[in-house]
């Protein structure tokens, strides 16, 4: 997880330290601005911060009101708004407005409730935090939000209360360490997916292929069964093998994985369906497989398949199968 994206954990961190956690967290923007709403920087008592908000002096302003608000123990409700003459100062590229909350933990945002939300998050276990800036209550919340899980989508609703989506971090399993698994991962990772390598053949998945990667020597089943398949868990199968993709495909089809994409032509994955079909899975089930794996973009390379694979992949997260 990277620094922008553990803010809860180091505010807690930080809190029990004894240093003083202040949480501010981008909750509405109009305009433009470079931070998606949901965005979350950290700020201890001692003027230390980490994660970001906006940029330019926007974080040095809340930084500021973030500390005075953790001395007298209440939240704030901050609004920027500049014009297009002054927005790239403050990392506003095009003007805009940013409205942040800012809550102090402990004395605002309850030390067991963030305790509860960082466990929620390391167990890969969607969840929400929900405030009224209004009137203050909170609460996590694990159901009634499914299109904003789905979506990724923190924002307003329009009781006036503010969702913040906590969903796990995206994973990306590759099952098939070749050619085109090489120049996938490092194209998954720069967008934000933790990539993991399964193949058995240990010619193909050797640490000089793929140097720094997560590598798991082992069938693709027993891999999955041990990796475990969630909603934010696309599966990739690439090794046109059936022994190894069927297995693979067996558990992804009844789990909720994301996206599911096979390479194949056409003709291998009328096969692949055929196999499926006879081992009992609706057409519905068989639907869910993105064959031959891909937006069609006329790619040639291994690297224009990979852009491919991982395009397809971004459209069913965002817009949906």
């Amino acid at each position: 997880m990277s620094e922008l994206e553990n803010a809860p954990e180091r505010a807690l961190d930080w809190h029990r330290a004894g240093r003083g956690a202040v949480l501010a967290t981008v909750v509405e923007t109009w305009g433009s601005a470079p931070r998606r709403v949901g965005a979350q920087m950290v700020v201890s008592g001692d003027g230390e911060l980490q994660g970001s908000v906006s940029g330019g002096c926007v974080e040095g302003a809340v930084m500021i009101e973030a500390m005075e608000a953790l001395d007298e123990g209440e939240a704030r409700l901050l609004e920027f708004g500049v014009s297009d003459g002054d927005a790239f100062a403050v990392g506003l590229a095009c003007g805009g407005t940013i409205r942040i909350l800012v809550e102090p933990v402990g004395k605002v945002f309850p030390e067991a409730m963030l305790a509860d939300l960082v466990a929620a998050r390391a167990a890969r276990q969607p969840i929400a935090y929900v405030v009224d800036p209004d009137r203050g209550a909170r609460a996590l919340v694990r159901e009634g939000f499914e299109t904003r899980f789905r979506m990724d989508r923190s924002g307003m609703e329009e009781d006036g209360r503010f969702v913040a989506i906590h969903n796990p971090p995206l994973r990306l399993i590759v099952v098939g360490a070749v050619h085109i698994a090489q120049a996938l991962v490092p194209m998954a990772r720069i967008a934000g997916y933790d990539p993991v390598i399964v193949d058995p053949r240990s010619a193909f998945g050797s640490d000089a292929r793929f140097p720094g990667e997560r590598l798991v020597d082992d069938w693709p089943d027993a891999a999955l069964e041990t990796i475990g398949l969630d909603t934010r868990t696309a599966l990739v199968l690439l090794t046109h093998d059936p022994k190894l993709d069927d297995p693979a495909l067996h558990l992804a089809l009844r789990s909720e994985v994301f996206y599911i994409g096979a390479l194949g032509s056409t003709r291998t994955h009328a096969k692949r369906v055929e196999r499926l079909t006879e081992a009992g899975f609706s057409a519905s089930e068989i639907g869910r497989i993105h064959g031959p794996v891909g937006l069609d973009i006329g790619a040639a390379s291994p690297a224009e398949i990979a852009l491919s694979v991982l395009a397809q992949m971004t459209q069913v997260l965002r817009k949906g199968a």
